[in-house]
C-alpha cells in the first residue's frame, strides 16, 4: 500500500487486525522482508505496520536532501494520517533514531517501545579514524594535478578505497542525507525517553556496539538491557526464534 506524505510515496505493509497497533521501523536502507519471521509470529495477536524509508524499497526517491528530523516528521505524519493510535513502536538500527526524536518531540501517544541494536550514540573518533580521513582530504586534492581524463577515474578509485559499505551501497541521490543522518548526536533525545523500553543487542554488534547499548539503558530510566550472545548488528535475523520469543514475552501483556 501507498501513502503520499510531502510528496513522497511512502510504501507500508499492514498485518492483522487485532486492537494493539505495532509499527516497526527498521534499520537504515534495511528490506522489510527482513522482519517477515517477527511479523509472522506475531500477526495474529496485532495489528502490525511496517514501512519503506524515503530512498529505500518501493517508497520513492525523496525530492531534496534529508535530515533525521524530516524522517521523524514523515513518520509522525504516518501515524497521524493513519490514526494508529497508542502504537508499541520497535526499532532496529535507524529506526532507533527515529524512535529518540518522535517520542521526545512530538504530542503522539505512545504505549512502549523496544529498541535493537539501535544507533545515534555519537561515536568518537580515533587516532585510525582520523588519519584515515586525513589521507583521504589530501589524496582529493592532488586530483587537481591529473589530467581530466584520468580525474574521473582517480576519485572513484579513492571513494570504492575509503567510503564505507553502506555509502558505497547508497543510490547517489542519497549521498548527502546519508551524511547528514549520520552526524546528528541523539544522547540527548535518549535521555528524556520516559517510556517502558526493552532492550535488545547483539554482544559482537561492530556497527552500533554494546557500549551503545549500555549507555542508552542508563539514559532511558524505566528500561532494560538483554544481552544476546553470540549475534552482532541483526540478533532478531541471527537467532530468530529466541529474539522474537523474548519479543513475544515482552508484549503478550498487550494483547487485547
Amino acid at each position: 500500500m501507498y501513502l503520499n506524505i510531502d510528496n513522497i510515496n511512502l510504501y507500508y505493509e499492514k498485518y492483522g487486525t487485532k486492537a494493539q497497533n505495532i509499527v516497526i521501523l527498521p534499520g537504515w536502507g534495511d528490506n522489510r522482508s527482513t522482519f517477515n519471521y517477527l511479523i509472522n509470529y506475531l500477526k495474529d495477536y496485532f495489528t502490525i505496520y511496517i514501512l519503506d524509508y524515503p530512498g529505500f524499497g518501493n517508497s520513492s526517491m525523496p525530492l531534496k536532501d534529508l535530515t533525521i528530523f524530516d524522517y521523524t516528521d514523515l513518520i509522525a505524519k504516518f501515524l497521524t494520517i493513519l490514526k494508529i493510535d497508542n502504537p508499541i513502536l520497535i526499532g532496529h538500527s535507524f529506526g532507533g533514531r527515529i524512535i529518540s526524536i518522535l517520542t521526545t518531540t512530538y504530542n503522539i501517544k505512545i504505549k512502549k517501545l523496544l529498541l535493537i541494536d539501535v544507533a545515534g550514540i555519537k561515536k568518537k573518533k580515533d587516532i585510525k579514524l582520523l588519519l584515515k580521513e586525513t589521507i583521504y582530504k589530501l589524496l582529493k586534492k592532488l586530483s587537481k594535478l591529473l589530467p581530466k581524463n584520468f580525474r574521473k577515474k582517480y576519485l572513484t578509485y579513492l571513494f570504492n578505497k575509503f567510503s564505507s559499505s553502506d555509502y558505497k551501497a547508497l543510490d547517489k541521490r542519497m549521498y548527502k542525507t546519508f551524511q547528514n543522518v549520520v552526524k546528528e548526536d541523539l544522547t540527548s533525545f535518549y535521555s528524556k525517553i520516559n517510556l517502558e523500553t526493552l532492550i535488545l543487542w547483539g554482544v559482537n554488534d561492530q556497527v552500533t556496539p554494546l557500549k551503545d547499548g549500555i549507555k542508552i539503558n542508563n539514559l532511558i530510566k524505566d528500561s532494560y538491557l538483554i544481552k544476546i550472545a553470540d549475534t552482532t548488528h541483526f540478533p532478531y535475523l541471527e537467532k530468530s526464534y529466541l529474539t522474537t520469543r523474548i519479543i513475544f514475552e515482552y508484549l503478550k501483556e498487550d494483547i487485547i
